[in-house]
């Protein structure tokens, strides 16, 4: 083997394990996480140099880098709209004027997702990653924080120190409640380690797919985190409903599904209470939906959350209030009941309604057709069409994994902070590589 051979595969493999190390780099926080990141970007581009920006450039490119110029504009503009509303807010939100370049200052930071979404397309496109090693540090990550939770139930703290708090359980990520939406992420590629890597028709494998559902159901369970339960669900039966050879495991799963939720349930006061609270909440939202009754004071919070944002967007329809401002026009909207406890929170708790708030109609119009065209360009022409892409199976848990993440009847954290943003462009970036190698098939045949 030549030296510029060693080398390069030198080059692959660290490459490799960086992205394989991004589960861990969501657990450890978000400055490991962002140094990750950072080191991802700019690997590749030392590597590789010029190299990395001469991919091909379809029209989802273009869309995206049209959304970052957006972000930009959207975010110098109100930096002169902002101005006045800290002077005319004092000291009642302690806002200081030294923030008055922070929406430009947070716009531009954002263009990393940009960058980070180019360099793993890169990456994927030219085969120079192995992602068979971010399958196993997924499936390692997910199955720790599982375990560690079982512990915390067990002995009231978790093998880090971290004491459980009543209803929900952290694991590892200590006062962040949030273990139960890292497993929900993380953990479906677990069920494709032994079909894409291993021995296909591995005779252990249909004991082996249903005992990793009983642990990551359950340990989602335990986390009392409601909305990635769902969540998990939902993209445990997308996979079983398109990809026929998992077909066979549906009986177990709706059997295994309904045997742990009823026990667990009715034998765990926390558990029984957390759902229950649940599913009052939904359906007294869904009552008010139905019955137009939108000013009723004894609606749920997160129906309060989510009301907000219809007079907050109306300040900023076209172009929005700027990233992570929602925080700060929620106060100035129209119609506000400064009597009522709740008045605003720092984002609408949904991806689609944040992103008309801070980039206006125009933003929200370019992610509809970005998220559009990613699933026209992976899920339609995996599953609808006759194309090379059939083939791939690795695409299938990112095709699935970012349906469920844009999904938007569900309430989200928000779409501009370090973790969702990271993860969104990571898995869009691969699945998007993916596609475009079939992509590249396709035109030069």
């Amino acid at each position: 083997m030549s030296l510029i051979s060693i080398i390069d595969n030198k080059k692959r493999a660290f490459l490799s394990i960086l992205i394989a190390l991004m589960p861990f780099s969501f657990m450890a926080g978000n400055m490991i996480l962002s140094l990750n990141t950072i080191f991802l970007i700019l690997m590749p581009i030392l590597f590789f140099r010029k190299d990395v920006f001469r991919i091909n450039f379809f029209i989802l490119d273009k869309i995206l880098i049209t959304f970052f110029i957006l972000i930009l504009i959207t975010g110098a503009i109100n930096n002169f709209h902002l101005y006045p509303i800290y002077k005319t807010w004092g000291t009642s939100i302690e806002i200081s004027l030294d923030e008055y370049f922070l929406t430009i200052i947070k716009s531009i930071l954002f263009l990393k997702y940009l960058l980070l979404y180019i360099v793993i397309r890169f990456l994927i496109e030219k085969d120079i990653i192995n992602l068979k090693f971010f399958f196993i540090c997924s499936a390692i990550a997910s199955l720790f924080v599982c375990f560690d939770i079982f512990f915390q139930f067990f002995y009231g703290k978790d093998i880090f120190g971290y004491a459980a708090t009543g209803r929900k359980l952290s694991g590892p990520f200590g006062d962040e409640l949030i273990a139960g939406g890292f497993v929900q992420r993380f953990s479906l590629f677990a069920f494709f380690i032994i079909p894409l890597f291993y021995n296909s028709h591995n005779k252990y494998l249909k004991f082996i797919i249903p005992f990793l559902f009983i642990i990551f159901f359950t340990g989602i369970i335990l986390s009392g985190n409601r909305m990635p339960l769902l969540l998990f669900v939902f993209g445990i039966c997308l996979i079983v409903l398109f990809q026929r050879q998992t077909r066979k495991f549906f009986l177990p799963f709706i059997i295994i599904f309904s045997l742990i939720f009823f026990l667990i349930f009715n034998f765990n006061k926390f558990v029984k209470d957390n759902f229950l609270s649940f599913y009052g909440q939904t359906s007294e939202m869904i009552k008010i939906v139905t019955e137009k009754d939108f000013k009723n004071e004894n609606a749920p919070q997160y129906f309060k959350e989510f009301s907000t944002f219809y007079d907050t967007w109306l300040i900023n329809k076209y172009i929005g209030g700027g990233i992570k401002n929602f925080r700060y026009y929620c106060h100035k909207r129209e119609n506000i009941n400064t009597n009522q406890k709740f008045i605003c929170n720092m984002h609408p708790h949904n991806y689609y309604l944040e992103i008309l708030t801070e980039t206006g109609i125009i933003g929200f119009i370019l992610v509809l057709l970005i998220f559009t065209i990613t699933l026209y360009n992976s899920f339609l022409k995996k599953y609808f069409l006759d194309t090379p892409l059939k083939y791939n199976n690795i695409i299938i848990p990112f095709i699935f994994l970012f349906i469920v993440e844009i999904f938007p009847l569900k309430s989200t954290g928000s779409f501009f902070t370090t973790g969702n943003a990271t993860y969104l462009f990571l898995i869009m970036a691969i699945l998007v590589g993916l596609s475009g190698k079939e992509n590249l098939i396709e035109k030069k045949d």
